[in-house]
């Protein structure tokens, strides 16, 4: 019988009356099968392949025929911005069975809040945030709430997976998990994941159920690409007015300065042209979807704010402003385009830079073969697991050590973690007074309290914090966005001008007190600056393909001529240096310069190596290059020290790992970094900045030659 056949009377009648379907998909037709089945899964499709269909339908065919009386399912995405666009489409589907929804997130009101919990819905819409918020407030009955939970459906699974919020979501979820009568069934959506299994295994926790990657065979896309290159952020901006001219676009940029230049020059250049970034306002943002639906001609500049699945309809083109620094980030952008029939998945690379076009050769390249990244999970995920003391210590008022480990202990990012290290944690925490034990239960200290008591512990249900921002609104006190404070400090009122939204607007007034700026509209304006904590690594693949195609002669036909000449031009700068196999080393002027296009991580990992075997020397490093500066320095001298780091015995040295991990700078990693006990920050710092595993397995492979 066909998956369809399977699904109760009221769902089969109301996906052909109401959605006037005649068949199902591939990928729900498979998905069908394995959710049915009663599996675990990973569904994996492209951007409007029919995902979200194939993971609801058998979740509704089961709540029709066993109805629940509170939550049987829970959708988690990333954003909430995901949710409200989903928020119709899901509402749509449960009504047409009989069935409701509610969207819960930082933005739904007290009164909607208060109903849910009076008369929970069949599906609930939300964030894991919010979900934290649910087990933590003493105002939710969790355990009546989720007794009867069943399913939970995890959109844009690789934007979690591998990170500190993923972590809280599949601790979270194995917290509800112990709340529900049902092993919970899980069901992870993605359009581009290198390594599904791995994931499923990590989505799937404590679950005893069976698991499957659901990947039917992508049909054949024909594809546009094109990179141009333009030494000038104006003559970009320039290019992508008259690319995007007489269609609707997504143009997607770096960073959310880069953001307000261009979309501020497209306006200048008559396209019309709104901004969505994560420091636009919720309503400014809103207002661009809504617009640039109802327009026919418009672009929307953006961030990677719009690369997960949100629809804003059907587009014609996508720009980036240089490059991704990922081949994920790339098919997801482009995956916004192609939809309607006869028409072409594109994307059009507008570099500024030479370095930057080689970047998106090298990401079409490894798409072109197939490759995306995989997602690298942390086993030993401490700034989450700290988190998670805290909540389960404010959940229950006080918690049993032992009780706290049994929980925890099973979630795969804290697998890696022995319990004689949770007890040293545990111990140094209450030493410093962000514990106590009482009666045998632990208990939230002075300092947890004054760090995170404000406002009922509302730090508490997020992993991540963000730097201060003030808010930006129009002299009616409309909302605009926000910026950074270090930013703030410099506008001086009734002179600065800045641009946000894409516009420009002259600081009427400063107002510290609540954190607040006025604005009125000016004729020009600078870009404003959002601070960052960490550097941005390349990846070793990614770094490698750029080596080997500055090594090679081959041309690409994607390239506009200026862009071919910029390859070229690179190409004949390091003919002489470099080797596609090693990359290449320089001496000169006391300095040498090494090339290994091995990505961030690894080159970190090189230099603090470098730096604890030779502290005299002073290292710096990029993606790309090691740069090495000493009197004297010599290439023999060089390659002598890069023998032993060759040596095996070097990487089992656990005393020059913790000498290089205590010369890492105090970067800001989290917010529970005032929790971490020395010897944990250093190791959180070290996973972040090295990768020893990929540095050896290089270093291995790579044959040596003197400097020149």
């Amino acid at each position: 019988m066909s998956v369809f056949g399977r699904f109760p009377p009221r769902l089969q009648e109301a996906v052909v009356a109401r959605l006037g379907w005649s068949s199902l998909r591939p990928v729900q037709e498979q998905a069908g099968e394995a959710l049915l089945s009663g599996a675990n899964a990973v569904i994996l499709a492209p951007t409007a392949g029919g995902k979200t269909e194939a993971a609801i339908f058998p979740v509704l065919a089961n709540l029709v025929e066993d109805q629940s009386r509170s939550v049987a399912a829970i959708y988690v995405a990333p954003i909430k911005a995901l949710l409200n666009n989903q928020s119709a489409r899901l509402d749509l589907y449960t009504e047409m069975v009989g069935l409701r929804r509610c969207v819960w997130h930082g933005d739904t009101s007290a009164a909607e809040r208060r109903r849910f919990l009076t008369d929970p819905t069949d599906l609930l819409m939300t964030t894991p945030e919010s979900l934290e918020v649910m087990l933590i407030s003493p105002r939710v009955d969790a355990d009546a709430l989720f007794a009867d939970l069943r399913f939970v459906v995890v959109d844009e699974i690789h934007a979690l997976a591998g990170t500190d919020r993923g972590a809280h979501l599949i601790s979270v979820l194995e917290r509800l998990n112990r709340r529900s009568r049902h092993d919970v069934q899980r069901i992870g959506l993605s359009a581009t994941v290198g390594n599904p299994a791995v994931i499923l295994d990590w989505l799937s926790g404590t679950s005893a159920r069976a698991g499957l990657v659901v990947s039917p065979k992508a049909e054949p896309r024909s594809r546009e690409l094109r990179v141009i290159y333009r030494p000038a952020l104006e003559a970009l901006a320039g290019v992508a007015a008259k690319v995007a001219r007489g269609g609707k676009s997504l143009f997607f940029c770096q960073t959310r300065a880069v953001t307000e230049a261009v979309a501020e020059q497209m306006q200048r250049l008559g396209t019309s042209t709104f901004v969505h970034h994560s420091a636009v306002s919720k309503e400014e943002r809103e207002l661009a979807e809504e617009r640039f639906h109802s327009d026919g001609d418009a672009c929307i500049v953006c961030t990677s704010t719009l690369e997960l699945g949100i629809d804003v309809g059907d587009l014609d083109l996508v720009l980036q402003a240089d490059a991704p620094a990922t081949v994920g980030s790339f098919l997801q952008r482009m995956g916004r385009t192609g939809r309607r029939a006869g028409q072409s998945a594109n994307t059009t690379f507008l570099c500024e830079n030479p370095d930057a076009v080689l970047q998106a050769v090298a990401v079409i390249e490894l798409a072109k073969a197939g490759w995306v990244e995989s997602i690298r999970v942390n086993d030993r995920c401490w700034p989450v697991l700290i988190h998670q003391i805290i909540a389960l210590a404010l959940e229950a008022n006080g918690l049993g050590i032992e009780d706290i480990w049994r929980v925890l202990h099973g979630v795969p990012d804290f697998r890696g973690i022995k319990r004689e290290e949770f007890d040293r944690l545990i111990g140094w925490m209450c030493r410093e007074r962000w514990f106590f034990v009482a009666s045998g239960r632990l208990t939230v200290g002075p300092e947890t309290e004054r760090q995170f008591g404000r406002r009922n512990f509302m730090e508490i249900y997020s992993v991540f914090s963000s730097p201060q921002s003030y808010a930006v609104q129009s002299a009616d006190g409309r909302p605009l966005g926000s910026l950074n404070q270090d930013f703030v400090d410099r506008l001086v009122e009734g002179v600065s001008c800045f641009l946000l939204s894409g516009r420009a607007w002259a600081v009427a007034q400063v107002h510290h007190d609540d954190r607040r700026i006025v604005v009125a509209p000016a004729p020009r304006g600078k870009q404003p600056t959002w601070g960052g904590f960490l550097p941005q690594f390349l990846g070793f693949e990614l770094c490698q393909k750029i080596l080997e195609i500055l090594c090679s002669d081959q041309t690409y036909r994607y390239l506009t001529p200026s862009a071919q000449e910029a390859v070229q031009t690179r190409r004949e700068e390091m003919a002489d240096l470099l080797d596609g196999r090693v990359g290449g080393v320089a001496l000169d002027d006391d300095e040498i310069r090494w090339w290994t296009f091995a990505g961030g991580a690894v080159n970190s990992t090189l230099r603090y190596a470098l730096g604890a075997l030779q502290p005299d020397w002073t290292i710096t490093a990029d993606n790309f290059l090691v740069r090495i500066r000493e009197e004297g320095m010599s290439g023999r001298g060089f390659l002598a020290l890069l023998d032993r780091l060759q040596d095996g015995a070097v990487w089992e040295d656990s005393a020059l790992w913790d000498e290089a991990s205590a010369s890492l700078p105090g970067y800001r990693l989290s917010k529970f970094q005032p929790l971490m006990p020395p010897w944990v920050e250093r190791e959180v710092l070290s996973a972040y900045l090295f990768d020893p595993e990929t540095a050896r397995a290089w270093l291995s492979n790579s044959e040596r030659r003197a400097p020149e």
